[in-house]
């Protein structure tokens, strides 16, 4: 037996009927995590309980939500034993594994190996096939180490607090501001966060995650706070004067400052970097990959050239040819 996967707008299992982070409302969907991209009004999603509180937060209205804790083994009607792991990509994150007759699937959902400050840290399990979002599937992206970032973000708010103008950092409300919020109180920065982020933050604190003062953004009352808020938003008008820095992956490209419109960028990322991604099929060992998002192709001719059977899912894929 093997396994048949199929994708439009989200990889699909139909062995066992099973969606996983369908882009489109599905009768049943595995949600790996809370980000907007990963989620759609979906009859019955499955998650675990942390990504069905934010998503009570973002997405509202009624539907059913079957919560999975971290392995613990759940066995809906004919579809296998599923367990869920954790991704490392922000709090709540799952990988999902699911093992019947045909063996061993991994759904890795966004992933990172290298531990955050508010995630849980990734789990690497054992897979025949896998299937694995492939965001920075290219060598240049190599992100500098965590605490590295760290400390240069903690110096551009400290110098821009010395000089009397507001750091501001850009960074998606879930997943990216909480752990700058930590980053930030222990290093004692007084912090105001946009009150989306502030809302997440709460849930966060309530399900144990260690943060500073929870602050929502204030127009009156901000000077000598660094403030973190995703880009382009109403309140950057109460802002004056401001330096501002992106906070992603992506500021590994040149061309993201720029993209930004910001002063300053900072390498850290809440995705697998190229390192992270071929450590990663290492430590699962699978058969079979199948590539998503990012350079899905481009990660998959890498597996091939070392003797891994990969291929990018819903995407054309051109075979390499030995002259």
């Amino acid at each position: 037996m093997s396994w048949t996967v199929t994708s439009r707008r989200g990889p699909f299992l139909p062995q066992i009927g099973w969606w996983l982070d369908a882009q489109d409302g599905k009768e049943r969907s595995f949600v790996s995590h809370a980000h907007s991209d990963h989620v759609a009004r979906h009859r019955e999603i499955l998650c675990t309980p942390a990504t069905a509180r934010l998503l009570d937060i973002r997405l509202g209205g009624r539907r059913k939500m079957v919560t999975v804790r971290y392995g613990e083994p759940h066995r809906p009607d004919n579809s296998g034993e599923i367990v869920l792991h954790p991704a490392g990509h922000i709090l709540g994150s799952a990988q999902f594994q699911v093992t019947t007759d045909n063996g061993v699937l991994l759904y890795t959902g966004d992933f990172k190996l290298k531990p955050g400050l508010t995630t849980e840290a990734a789990a690497s399990p054992r897979a025949d096939v896998l299937i694995m979002e492939t965001t920075f599937g290219l060598p240049r992206y190599v992100m500098p180490p965590a605490e590295e970032v760290h400390a240069a973000i903690v110096a551009f708010c400290r110098r821009a607090l010395a000089d009397q103008v507001t750091p501001v950092l850009y960074a998606y409300s879930l997943g990216k501001s909480q752990e700058l919020l930590a980053v930030l109180g222990q290093a004692g920065i007084p912090v105001m966060l946009h009150p989306q982020a502030a809302r997440l933050a709460e849930v966060y604190a309530s399900l144990g995650v260690t943060l500073p003062e929870i602050k929502e953004f204030d127009p009156i009352w901000h000077r000598g706070h660094a403030i973190i808020t995703p880009p382009g938003t109403d309140l950057l008008n109460w802002i004056n004067p401001k330096r501002t820095a992106a906070v992603t992956g992506w500021a590994l490209d040149s061309a993201t400052k720029y993209r930004y419109g910001c002063d300053e960028t900072f390498p850290l990322s809440d995705h697998a970097d190229y390192p992270e991604l071929l450590a990663f099929v290492e430590r699962v060992q699978p058969r079979l990959v199948y590539t998503l998002h990012g350079f899905a192709r481009e990660f998959a001719t890498t597996l091939r050239s070392r003797g891994v059977e990969a291929w990018a899912l819903g995407r054309g894929n051109q075979l390499e040819l030995s002259l």
